[in-house]
């Protein structure tokens, strides 16, 4: 089997532009939006985690297994600016046209991609493609909750049962891998409000290096990875950070036994 995926994640901050029009608040600070949106969100629902469409996506990392290229990456730089980081992520997907893989991109990254591309007037034809112009994505394309072009490990892992879904830290934990080192969605603002966007990028990069091993185990429990072939893909990735010198893959490095 040769391997044609991207693993994606993305991370994210509130909307403050929107948050100030949605909550006629045009001369507060974003720190104040943002508690204003929260407080809102609790108040309608008990939980401050915010609707899809107000969340501002502030990092998108990737890896990319395809050919024989592998490599994790965060999109676009630190400067650059959010129509970047959705323009670059769909400009991909439609070079290569991967197998997308997530963890909960169904349930969260790929519908905040929705929206900021919306807003940015993103065009993605291959991503949006049902069949109309290339019969090969009607019965499997990237929208399709039970198709195979976008794969959910969350979702399908629990058999689409939300009582059935386990986080990515947990089953991290089951496979032995490293899991989260010590930032995590819920302190992401927080960090920004730091200007601390290199480190949630380098988080989110971790993040991404989980999931695409925990894929590679589902294609190997799945049959389409031969366990000699899974071996040889687990080596690939320990070799790939044995080269990197940035501290987060070292510290990922050192909590990781692939044995």
């Amino acid at each position: 089997m040769s391997l044609n995926c991207l693993v994606f994640d993305i991370e994210t901050v509130p909307d403050t532009e929107l948050g100030r029009r949605l909550l006629g608040l045009p001369d507060a600070d974003d720190a104040a939006v943002a508690e204003a949106m929260f407080a809102r969100r609790r108040e309608d629902t008990g939980s401050d985690f915010l609707p899809y469409e107000q969340h501002r996506i502030v990092a998108i990392s990737a890896a990319l297994r395809t050919g024989e290229q592998f490599h994790v990456w965060s999109l676009g730089g630190l400067s650059s600016a959010e129509d970047e980081l959705v323009a670059r992520f769909y400009a991909g997907l439609e070079k290569t046209q991967p197998v997308l893989v997530s963890w909960n991109g169904t349930g969260f990254d790929l519908p905040v991609l929705h929206y900021r591309s919306l807003k940015h007037g993103v065009v993605a034809r291959r991503y949006w493609e049902t069949g109309d112009a290339d019969p090969a994505f009607r019965y499997n394309n990237y929208l399709g909750r039970f198709h195979w072009r976008h794969i959910d490990l969350m979702d399908v892992l629990s058999l689409y049962q939300g009582r059935g879904r386990a986080s990515l830290e947990n089953v991290a934990a089951l496979l032995g891998l490293p899991g989260k080192l010590g930032m995590s969605g819920g302190l992401v603002w927080g960090a920004y409000q730091e200007g601390r966007l290199a480190e949630i990028r380098a988080y989110c990069e971790t993040d991404v290096l989980n999931t695409y091993l925990v894929y590679l185990r589902f294609e190997l429990i799945r049959g389409r990875l031969a366990p000699d072939a899974y071996e040889a893909e687990v080596a690939r990735v320990f070799e790939w950070l044995e080269e990197r010198s940035e501290a987060h893959w070292q510290q990922f490095l050192a909590a990781w036994d692939p044995s």
